[in-house]
């Protein structure tokens, strides 16, 4: 009877021990993620659905293509938006697993395994991440939709309009987002190819500046992208001159220049990081928070480029739709009407909510890595609390270094949503004609930056500051010197 029990037991055992990766720290966030993308993603796909379903009903609009058009372009948008977000951030945080496993790599090296192999391990582990995200996400947002369509059958009143909650095509979004997720595994994964055998010996090794000034490869690809969507942009710019088609031209350079920018961080954001740093004043806080938000550039560019995009969406957004609405002002006779302005307001309110989803999941995707970086380095807090530094002065030098990142991130999210937002509304709006009386002539749309929406950016980057670094203060002064040292 007792060899049957341990029969019967052995397989949940090994299950168990296959699967503890999943209780490190950063796969819960990365889980989290996944859930929230595709949540997004279906509960996007049922709204457009039930409005469509609305639409339909109506005897005027209900046989509207351009507005079916629209519907489905909007939620493709969005959707590829919060899943780029998510790909990128999921990236990021297995870049910086790895980092944290090197040691673990090293030794599994030293016996035979290959890098290859283990790289192909961090990647089954991102699609386990992404289907257990991707199910949840399903199950939630299915939930939401269903809650949603009820409600508001109820408050409008709705007769005759039928909508199946339930359907094929909330299947989609939970597919990309576990294939996504797979994918940004294996693209966070490739440091695994780099680690050799002798680093068995140290711990978590971040990539230094000299390492990052070889990476001849990665910088030329970042360059080549940026290139080309700026070049895309200028076009889309330039097309928009003759017709509003001209924004998906200007869209597509914007998602080509951002990965540039994305893929080149460690070359951008280090400049900006230093000039921030000078601004943090002489203490010793203050200097040793600047120079570990430098000493690895790799690892504060992760942290900082899931802001710098929440950042950028919201901005880009709200610049777009305030110079969307100065043209039409201008086009009326500089009073636009007020059904006018009630409808763009609530559009553009929508839009941001929207948006916010994805400036979310960029937080998420903060908190985690700060978290992570603070448990890599607990032998270097260690050492400092050593040295002498107090508790109070190590939970300084983490909050500085949060708020080092994420103030440079902000400077840097805000000018490129301003850009990407002129570019889009210079694109759309080109061929517009200003004047209802002349003839029809290109214009120029002058960026229209709105004050309220832009000081809710800041509030919030400061209190995701604080936020991201409640969990890493305390960690940081948890673990005695000595114990730290000995690791």
């Amino acid at each position: 009877m007792t060899a049957v029990a341990v029969d019967t037991r052995m397989p949940r055992a090994e299950a168990s021990a296959r699967l503890a990766w999943l209780r490190e720290r950063g796969m819960g966030a990365s889980i989290l993620v996944a859930a929230l993308s595709s949540a997004f993603g279906v509960v996007l796909i049922s709204a457009t659905g039930f409005i469509g379903a609305m639409l339909s009903a109506d005897p005027y609009v209900g046989d509207s293509e351009t507005l079916a058009f629209v519907l489905s372009f909007l939620t493709t948008l969005l959707v590829g938006v919060a899943v780029y977000v998510a790909a990128i951030v999921t990236a990021n945080t297995f870049s910086t697993v790895v980092a944290g496993r090197t040691r673990q790599i090293a030794l599994l090296r030293l016996i035979g395994a290959s890098a290859r192999s283990q790289r192909g391990e961090v990647a089954r582990q991102g699609l386990v991440v992404g289907v257990i995200g991707a199910v949840l996400g399903l199950v939630a947002g299915t939930a939401l939709a269903a809650a949603g369509v009820q409600l508001m059958t109820a408050l409008l009143g709705l007769r005759g309009v039928s909508y199946a909650i339930v359907h094929g095509a909330l299947l989609l979004p939970a597919a990309i987002v576990a294939l996504t997720t797979w994918a940004a595994a294996w693209a966070g994964s490739r440091r695994v190819l780099t680690v050799t055998p002798l680093q068995a010996l140290g711990g978590s090794v971040e990539a230094s500046h000299q390492t990052i000034a070889h990476r001849t490869a990665r910088n030329v690809v970042a360059i080549v992208l940026f290139a080309i969507g700026g070049g895309l942009l200028a076009l889309g710019i330039v097309a928009g001159l003759y017709t509003p088609l001209g924004v998906v031209i200007a869209f597509v350079g914007g998602i080509f220049s951002f990965t540039g920018l994305a893929l080149g961080a460690t070359l951008i954001m280090p400049p900006i990081l230093r000039l921030v740093g000078r601004a943090f004043g002489s203490s010793a806080t203050a200097r040793l928070a600047a120079e570990n938000a430098l000493r690895y550039p790799e690892r504060s560019s992760r942290m900082a480029i899931g802001v710098v995009m929440g950042v950028t969406l919201v901005t880009m957004f709200a610049v777009a739709l305030e110079s969307v609405k100065a043209v039409l002002t201008m086009s009326g006779g500089g009073v636009l009407p007020t059904e006018m302005s009630t409808l763009i307001d609530t559009f553009g309110a929508i839009m941001m909510s929207l948006v916010a989803v994805s400036a979310v999941i960029a937080g998420v995707g903060l908190v985690n890595l700060l978290t992570l970086g603070v448990v890599q380095r607990r032998r270097e807090l260690g050492l400092l609390r050593a040295m002498g530094l107090s508790n109070r002065q190590v939970r300084r030098v983490v909050l500085l270094e949060a708020a080092h990142i994420t103030i440079a991130a902000l400077a840097t999210g805000l000018v490129l949503g301003i850009a990407y937002g002129w570019a889009g509304a210079q694109s759309l709006l080109g061929s517009v004609p200003i004047d209802p009386v002349t003839p029809r002539t290109m214009n120029f749309v002058a960026p229209a930056v709105p004050f309220w929406p832009l000081v809710i950016v800041v509030a919030a980057t400061a209190l995701l500051t604080l936020v991201a670094a409640v969990v890493p203060t305390r960690l940081a002064t948890r673990v005695a010197p000595v114990e730290a040292l000995a690791e």
